[in-house]
C-alpha cells in the first residue's frame, strides 16, 4: 500500500526529537528525559523509578514486547518511551493498568493523527488496513517495579510505529500511522498520548470500574470469535463476550488473564 501524497516539508523520520519541546508538549504532570539511543526504555525507567518521570529514546536499538518478544524499528521512525508512575490502586486492581493506558494512547494518536484505533485486548493497538485487516502499529508493556520508599510502581513502556514505510515494517501484521496516511511528529504525538496518559491515570485512580466501562466499549476484541494462546501453549477457540472487573476477557465463559489473541471475526451475538 502507498502512503497518500504528502506535504513534501513533512519527513517521515522525523529527526528532530528536543528534550525542552517534548517536555513542552507532555505538560506538568511528567519530567521528561530525552536519551538519543537506548536499548530499552523500560529498562533505563526502572534502574531508578521516580513517579512522574518518563525516558524517552530518539532510537531504541533492543526494545522488548510481551512475552519478552524483542521489538525493534529504524532510527527516527517511531516514537518509544516509558512512562513511571503511581497508579493509586490497589494489588485487586492493577491488572486495569495497561487495559487504562491503551486507552490513554489510543485517545492521543486519535487527536495528534486524526485516525480512529482499535483497542485488541488487552493493550494492542490496531487500524484497519485498505484491505479490510486489522494491523498493529501500537503496543504497550508494563512493568512492576519497587520505588525508592518500597512502594509498588509502575513502568509503562509505549512503542508506536510512526514513520515506517511498509518495506520496514517487521511483519506483515504490522503496520504504522505513515502507512495509514497519517503525517504527524513525533513530538506532537508524544504530547498528545503524554497528557492523555496522565488524565486517564488520574480516572483510573478516582474510579477504576468506570474507566473498565469505557475500555469494554472500545475493546474491538469484544464481539468477535477469537484464538487465544495461553502461556501453556494450548489454544482456546471461542467466543469473546466480555471484559470482567479483573481485566480479563472473557471467552465462552472461561475467564483468560493472559495470552497472545487472534481475531476471527466479528459475528458474535
Amino acid at each position: 500500500m502507498a502512503v497518500p501524497d504528502a506535504d513534501p516539508s513533512w519527513s517521515p523520520l522525523d529527526p528532530s526529537l528536543d528534550a525542552a519541546t517534548l517536555a513542552d508538549a507532555a505538560g506538568p504532570a511528567w519530567s521528561v528525559r530525552l536519551l538519543p539511543t537506548a536499548e530499552s526504555t523500560n529498562a533505563v525507567a526502572a534502574s531508578a523509578p521516580s513517579p512522574g518521570t518518563i525516558v524517552v529514546a530518539d532510537h531504541q536499538t533492543a526494545g522488548r514486547g510481551r512475552l519478552d518478544r524483542s521489538w525493534e524499528t529504524p532510527p527516527g521512525t517511531a516514537l518509544t518511551f516509558s512512562a513511571v508512575v503511581d497508579p493509586r490502586l490497589g494489588d485487586q486492581d492493577w491488572p486495569l493498568l495497561p487495559l487504562a493506558t491503551a486507552l490513554a494512547v489510543a485517545d492521543g494518536v486519535r487527536r495528534a493523527a486524526g485516525v480512529e484505533p482499535m483497542v485488541k485486548w488487552p493493550n494492542d493497538l490496531l487500524l484497519t488496513d485498505l484491505d479490510g485487516s486489522d494491523r498493529k502499529f501500537a503496543g504497550i508493556l508494563l512493568e512492576r517495579v519497587t520505588g525508592p520508599d518500597g512502594r509498588p510502581l509502575a513502568v509503562i513502556g509505549i512503542g508506536i510505529n510512526v514513520g515506517m514505510t511498509l518495506e520496514q515494517l517487521p511483519v506483515p501484521t504490522a503496520t504504522s500511522l505513515a502507512v495509514a496516511g497519517a503525517e504527524v511528529a513525533r513530538t506532537d504525538l508524544f504530547g498528545a498520548v503524554a497528557r492523555a496518559l496522565a488524565i486517564t491515570l488520574d480516572e483510573l485512580a478516582a474510579d477504576p470500574q468506570e474507566v473498565l466501562a469505557r475500555y469494554r466499549a472500545a475493546c474491538s476484541t469484544v464481539g468477535r470469535r477469537v484464538e487465544v494462546q495461553l502461556p501453556d501453549a494450548t489454544v482456546l477457540t471461542g467466543a469473546a463476550t466480555d471484559v470482567d472487573t479483573h481485566g480479563r476477557l472473557v471467552v465462552d465463559g472461561q475467564a483468560v488473564g493472559a495470552g497472545d489473541v487472534v481475531h476471527v471475526r466479528a459475528d458474535v451475538t
